[in-house]
């Protein structure tokens, strides 16, 4: 799918070698002040080991990024409120024109710019946070010899752009509203070109599976492997233990399950099903209901069993017997599976590494620092599951099918979906 804030809007830009000049001899501040070495010149936000990204490049991209994030599916139409930082005064003016619903106090200015502002940051964060790690998968993939050729590019957006658009009209309406050029997105294809590529060189030799680890992991995790025995009941659960006995009677004495329910259950669930409960595996049920269920023959009508909901009347109706697939069976499973593992092994290696190394290169601007940045907050641990809960992107990370750009504002759909 094409991305539209995912796709970097550096006009003539391209992917390029880096520089092999050095600042050097009675030229070096000026050189320095220039962008050489890892200074921000004053028409910059960021310096990434000698690559400047300027505020030109970087507010055609955030215009975009606003633009995408208004026409968001099922957003209301309206003028594009583009953030104008630093008092947000037409963006403020733009959003107390917007018709709110009814019984809904007006805005005032100050809460419109305020509202602008938090929009204006959160875009600020996930661009610079795009163009830094742009500039990381370029140096990255320049390190290792690795490019993108255009022939595979040009396949790639071909593809992405039939899919997303039917029609050429469709197309060019989305470059106007979006505020991009075909070379933006051409940009944002060869760097998921080059991001898997790099992916690739990560994990080659790294995740080699042998039998023996296949058959470890079977040995030690047949349960994974398997189906467990499984019950179908009919209940009753009673609140007191008097009107479960009283249940009890009346089916032995020959009533159904689906009138005692209705007459003694309080369980809404099964008593809504006629006193079904399908499909109970061992371990499901509290202890002293699951012993007896899966003590008790076919057709054997149990009970009462007091548990901490109330006390139970039931009778197994069919029993599913458990299953359990063969090594042979599961050999191909359990081979994707380590190697999958591996390669994350070895990706969440390379994650620590690679953060570490391209912060140290990378100084941004006042005003303009993210985690990514050597002067910016410390950047979040990618193999932290808490960080992973929350949402936190990888920071600049080669990944399949992406090179770690920030969160997606308004990918264009399919057309019609």
């Amino acid at each position: 799918m094409l991305n539209d804030t995912d796709l970097h809007s550096l006009g003539a830009r391209r992917a390029r070698p880096r520089s092999l000049l050095a600042c050097a001899g009675a030229l070096l501040a000026a050189l320095a002040f220039a962008g050489c070495g890892n200074s921000v010149p004053s028409d910059s936000v960021a310096n990434v080991d000698g690559e400047v990204i300027d505020k030109q490049e970087f507010e055609h991209w955030l215009g975009a990024a606003a633009r995408s994030q208004q026409a968001q599916p099922g957003a209301a139409p309206m003028q594009v409120a583009l953030p104008d930082p630093p008092d947000f005064r037409k963006c403020a003016a733009a959003k107390l024109k917007q018709p709110q619903p009814p019984g809904t106090p007006k805005a005032t200015e100050a809460q419109g710019r305020e509202l602008c502002k938090q929009e204006y940051t959160q875009l600020r964060d996930q661009v610079m946070q795009f163009l830094i790690s742009s500039e990381w998968i370029e140096a990255e993939a320049a390190d290792r010899d690795i490019e993108a050729e255009d022939s595979e590019v040009d396949k790639m957006f071909n593809d992405q752009k039939k899919q997303s658009f039917p029609s050429d009209k469709e197309y060019q309406q989305f470059l106007k509203a979006s505020g991009q050029t075909e070379e933006d997105l051409k940009y944002r294809v060869m760097l998921d070109v080059l991001s898997n590529k790099v992916r690739e060189a990560i994990v080659k030799g790294k995740a080699d599976i042998n039998d023996p680890e296949v058959r470890a992991f079977y040995d030690k995790n047949k349960g994974q492997f398997g189906q467990p025995e499984k019950r179908d009941l009919s209940v009753v659960l009673a609140e007191k233990e008097a009107d479960a006995k009283k249940a009890r009677k009346e089916l032995d004495g020959g009533a159904s399950f689906k009138d005692v329910a209705d007459k003694y259950s309080i369980d809404e669930a099964s008593k809504g099903k006629g006193g079904k409960l399908a499909g109970i595996a061992k371990g499901q049920q509290e202890k002293a209901l699951d012993d007896a269920v899966f003590q008790a023959k076919q057709g054997e009508l149990i009970g009462p069993v007091k548990t901490q909901f109330g006390f139970y009347v039931f009778e197994v109706d069919k029993v599913a017997p458990g299953s359990q697939q063969s090594f042979e069976q599961s050999r191909e499973t359990i081979r994707a599976q380590l190697r999958s593992t591996k390669e994350q092994d070895a990706l969440n290696k390379f994650v620590l590494e690679f953060q570490k190394e391209f912060k140290e290169k990378t100084n941004c601007a006042k005003g303009y620092t993210i985690a990514q940045c050597k002067n910016g907050p410390k950047l979040p641990d990618p193999n932290d599951p808490a960080a992973q809960q929350q949402g936190a992107p990888q920071q600049g990370v080669p990944q399949q099918g992406g090179q770690g750009a920030p969160p997606s504002q308004g990918a264009p759909p399919p057309s019609g979906g």
